[in-house]
């Protein structure tokens, strides 16, 4: 009797011992589950979001966003196919949306999660870089073109020739992009921009080597800030940075020139190595919200494929036929494909330009 006796106090005295214990445990895990925030990797552009929206997002859902900066398509491309990026959602051109799918490195968006891309007007759907819908949401869309300092430049500017006109020799920036300046060349030569024609290409390169003297420097981002600054006449630019240059130097305008240009697509996409695929469609949905879209729209100044977005716009935007120019201009511009194995042609020639 004893004995059981003795059993049971020690029995007591354990389960008093292990209370406490488990109440820490308990804690420790509640303590440990509330510190554990989920991140949203980004992958942008600069200058190609409105920041305040990723504090936005954080504020609805909890999601933190951390944003890294590429600067060209190619330089993404080869940290995303490295396969420790690890970034849950990326913003490419289309031409490289076209690639990676092709080599597998995106996965397939569950658009039951995504409600808003009813927003996305249809004209932007079901284009040649993604024609079944499957793989990307569009972003921003836009132009390539000619920015030009109207006190400097007095003729009017109406074709590609003007960036081999020698009297604006040191005054002209090109783009540090091998498809961008190609497409220049090609288009004033009268070839498609995604010709993989050995003979046109090599005749677009000779034209790209006959300017480089001309060139001032070949640029990124920073062709904006050079603009304003009024450090050059003429500059190879996107749509888009127009109406935030010409905010800020009224003496700048742009032209898309009558050959015809890029017309190009930016989209959002999840790499098939995301770890949050989940908070990457939570994110496209947010920025499909027409509040959020409009915002975006006005801080970055780029031409939105969002119908309620664009409805949105104050009237002198959204009739801007710069930003967002009339069918028939549209209709002599092309967008740019993936090359395939034929992309090695281009760096080989922007190779040789470069190094004249």
């Amino acid at each position: 009797m004893k004995e059981e006796i003795n059993l049971k106090f020690t029995k007591k005295i354990t389960l008093l011992l292990l209370v406490p214990i488990i109440l820490i445990s308990m804690l420790t895990g509640c303590s440990k589950s509330n510190s554990e925030k989920t991140v949203l990797h980004l992958f942008n552009a600069g200058d190609y979001i409105d920041e305040e929206l990723l504090t936005k997002f954080k504020k609805e859902t909890g999601i933190e966003v951390s944003m890294d900066i590429f600067e060209t398509n190619e330089m993404m491309y080869q940290k995303v196919k490295s396969g420790d990026a690890g970034y849950d959602l990326i913003i490419p051109s289309d031409y490289m949306i076209e690639k990676m799918t092709k080599e597998g490195l995106l996965q397939k968006i569950d658009f039951s999660k995504v409600p808003n891309y009813k927003n996305i007007d249809d004209k932007y759907k079901n284009l040649s870089y993604d024609p079944k819908n499957e793989y990307s949401v569009p972003y921003f869309w836009g132009t390539l073109g000619i920015m030009y300092n109207k006190n400097l430049v007095k003729e009017p500017v109406t074709s590609w020739n003007i960036l081999w006109d020698e009297k604006y020799k040191g005054k002209i920036l090109m783009l540090d992009s091998v498809r961008d300046s190609m497409a220049v060349a090609l288009a004033d030569l009268g070839y498609s921009i995604n010709t993989t024609n050995t003979d046109e290409l090599n005749k677009a390169k000779d034209l790209l080597i006959k300017q480089r003297p001309l060139v001032k420097a070949y640029v990124g981002d920073e062709v904006k800030e050079l603009m304003v600054r009024e450090e050059a006449a003429l500059a190879l630019m996107y749509s888009g940075d127009y109406l935030t240059v010409k905010g800020e130097n009224e003496n700048l305008e742009y032209c898309i020139p009558e050959e015809g240009t890029n017309k190009w697509f930016d989209a959002m996409v999840i790499p098939k190595s995301a770890k949050n695929k989940e908070a990457a469609e939570k994110f496209i949905n947010f920025m499909l919200d027409p509040e959020n879209a409009k915002q975006n729209a006005d801080a970055v100044t780029y031409a939105t494929p969002n119908k309620e977005a664009m409805n949105l716009l104050e009237d002198n935007i959204k009739n801007n036929k710069l930003a967002y120019p009339d069918k028939s201009i549209l209709d002599k511009c092309e967008v740019f494909k993936d090359l395939g194995e034929d992309i090695k042609k281009y760096d080989d020639v922007w190779f040789q330009v470069k190094s004249k």
